[in-house]
């Protein structure tokens, strides 16, 4: 569990400034305080928890608030193909395992450093993460209406963690360059084609594209 602490401290100071930004833009939408650490607590999403602030604003209707969350945690469906459950042990464990599966979880989890990770250690890294957003919401909410509604960008805050999570990704894995390559060809392509739904469609690219060059790849391993 000490372990798991210092596991998640760095991404801790990425995961706190999430929070603070969300719960201020919470407060700045005309919801209650408690709204944030709320959706942080409960709903755990990320992007998700963003977009989810305008449709309660607006008082969207439930069909697209469902349709909208299906389209931007469908990216969680491919993590579990590759997520290191079979090393988490209790029901219980799997199931709070599964429910905090998120962004920054994945990317630490599944590197070649978290292989000997125990099931405490996973557990423990996993719960933490989730501490840090509740906890980072309910100040931001806090303390939102006391900042001046001039102050921008500061839901990046998510954006610039998952891009330092990407490249240090990329640097641990250096053998593997197509890997990158394909996401980012997946990400252009998503982007000219399906601009409104690109998260998904770049998902759904990247994932045909690893089957396809794993299939080509065990081809060749037969046929040798």
């Amino acid at each position: 569990m000490l372990a798991a602490l210092k596991d998640s401290a760095s991404v801790g100071l990425g995961l706190v400034p999430m929070g603070l930004a969300f719960g201020m833009l919470v407060t700045q939408a005309g919801l209650p305080w408690w709204s944030a650490p709320m959706f942080s607590g409960v709903l755990y999403t990320g992007a998700f928890e963003f977009l989810l602030v305008p449709l309660v604003a607006s008082a969207a209707p439930l069909v697209t608030v469902a349709l909208t969350a299906l389209l931007v945690n469908a990216r969680h469906a491919f993590y579990a193909l590759s997520f290191p459950l079979h090393r988490v042990r209790g029901r219980f464990a799997k199931a709070y395992s599964t429910f905090t599966l998120s962004d920054e979880a994945y990317a630490m989890t599944t590197g070649n450093q978290a292989s000997t990770w125990t099931s405490a250690r996973l557990v423990t890294l996993q719960g933490l993460m989730h501490l840090y957003c509740i906890a980072g919401s309910a100040a931001g909410a806090l303390v939102g209406s006391l900042l001046p509604d001039s102050i921008t960008g500061l839901e990046f805050a998510m954006t610039a963690l998952l891009a330092v999570l990407a490249l240090d990704a990329i640097k641990e894995r250096q053998g593997d360059a197509p890997t990158p390559l394909l996401a980012l060809l997946a990400a252009l392509i998503a982007r000219v084609t399906m601009p409104d739904q690109m998260l998904l469609a770049a998902f759904l690219l990247f994932a045909a594209a690893l089957l396809a060059r794993y299939l080509a790849a065990h081809r060749r391993t037969r046929r040798a």
